[in-house]
């Protein structure tokens, strides 16, 4: 039966949860550890946790441990800090229909809250932590949608992800349902309404803008629970946008819109960076026989030129470097993360040499979707073609489980350990399953300095 958005926010459990649910919520758990371990090597994150530092201390809401620094902040700090890192790498989970990303803030924001909640001897299961996680999944994604059919902007996923995290933070201290409402409102009313498009044309640490949702979300259900109204969210109440929650209790967006990323770098890159892989593999190819590249694709993913990147956040949203380093590299991992990188002959060249075409057809049908092909010219004369595609990771074209463990350990591995790195993937697997005592040692495995 259909539930309105309050009763489902307020009265979840976690034997609502259907099996493909939890799948991708123990999915999302490893995949977005493995990015928030990378991710804590960055300036980017380095520059948000002194940030953090300076304006939110611990607090009487309990001590909530950084990412993978153990320093201890304020549920909000620690939120901030932790988006900021995870969302420095952009590797994480993401939902092609919303154009953008849950996970890098649902997690560290509700890792942050969790681990305060149990400085104060309030610590949660894995049952709970699960239901939360739906929650903030299934809130944010719809929420998204609702803004992005409403709103005449592009706006980044903090807009969004904002009104999900609230939500969750909300059931987690016990909020009840019109205090519930009211964590929405807050959140969506001072959500950051950023301009993605500004982020792609002029890439810095900005991002997606989950730094700050994840933290707003955050204060937004510590004010409701001091009080403070907001209610209603438009995004999840209002007429307009009430299509978008019709089914909800039925089915889950969760499910249908995850998708996960095998490289770092913007989605809108992916289906050019598989294909060139292709290339390579199925011509058995090295770098020095190709002389250029044709990357046809849409509109917007044209605005990711990248063609001589000057920071990681440049790589990040680029397309022709990042398919470079694929032709040079045969990967995008951790090693690639680096300013050396950014200045390797042979990346650079084949990157000048690569052209970006505006295909009409393909800003067309790149709705819900992502569409590119490519075409190499190499040394000897020949001109060899990939079939249109869109990237690996959608859900008609899923990662694997083996796929997921890979990429997480080729993140995770350099700047963990193997050891703990295999430690975090085995409890994240199951993370539903574990007592309140695992789950805040699975956390802390997370949380603590690297």
């Amino acid at each position: 039966m259909t539930l309105s958005f309050a009763d489902f926010a307020s009265s979840l459990t976690y034997d609502d949860l259907p099996p493909e649910v939890l799948k991708v919520l123990r999915r999302s758990f490893t995949d977005t550890m493995g990015v928030a371990a990378i991710g804590s090597t960055t300036e980017m994150s380095q520059a948000a946790y002194q940030g953090a530092c300076a304006m939110f201390g611990a607090t009487h809401t309990g001590r909530a441990r950084v990412m993978m620094r153990g320093t201890e902040l304020s549920p909000a700090g620690a939120a901030m800090a932790n988006a900021f890192t995870v969302d420095s790498v952009d590797a994480h989970d993401g939902t092609s229909p919303c154009k953008g990303h849950a996970g890098s803030a649902i997690f560290p924001a509700l890792m942050a809250v969790a681990d305060a909640e149990a400085s104060l001897g309030r610590p949660v299961d894995g049952e709970t932590f699960a239901m939360l996680l739906a929650l903030a999944y299934e809130v944010s994604y719809r929420a998204g949608l609702a803004q992005h059919a409403t709103c005449a902007d592009y706006h980044t996923s903090g807009a969004w992800t904002a009104v999900g995290v609230a939500v969750a933070v909300a059931r987690m201290l016990g909020l009840d349902r019109e205090q519930i409402r009211h964590a929405a409102g807050i959140a969506e009313y001072h959500g950051p309404r950023s301009q993605m498009m500004r982020c792609i044309d002029f890439p810095t640490m900005l991002r997606d803008g989950v730094g700050w949702g994840a933290p707003t979300g955050v204060t937004a259900a510590y004010l409701a629970q001091a009080g403070f109204t907001g209610a209603p969210a438009l995004t999840c109440e209002g007429e307009d946008e009430a299509p978008f929650w019709a089914d909800l209790g039925d089915a889950w967006r969760l499910v249908e819109d995850t998708h996960y990323k095998p490289y770092p770098c913007c989605r809108w890159s992916h289906p050019s960076v598989d294909a060139v892989a292709d290339l390579m593999r199925e011509h058995d190819l090295h770098h020095n026989q190709v002389a250029s590249v044709e990357i046809k694709t849409f509109h917007n993913a044209t605005r990711l030129a990248g063609h001589a990147p000057a920071s990681l956040d440049e790589f990040a949203y680029g397309i022709a470097f990042p398919v470079a380093t694929m032709i040079v590299r045969g990967q995008i991992g951790v090693t690639e993360l680096t300013d050396d990188t950014l200045q390797d002959p042979d990346i650079k060249r084949i990157s000048s040499a690569t052209t970006l075409v505006d295909d009409p057809h393909y800003t067309k049908i790149s709705v819900g979707k992502r569409w590119a092909e490519a075409s190499m010219t190499l040394t000897d004369g020949r001109t060899i073609n990939a079939a249109p595609r869109t990237p690996r990771g959608d859900t008609d074209l899923p990662l694997t489980d083996q796929d997921i463990s890979e990429k997480f350990h080729l993140f995770a591995d350099p700047v963990l350990g193997e050891k703990r790195a295999t430690e975090i993937e085995k409890l994240s697997g199951r993370f539903d399953s574990l007592t309140a005592d695992e789950l805040q040692k699975l956390h802390s495995l997370c949380l603590t300095s690297t």
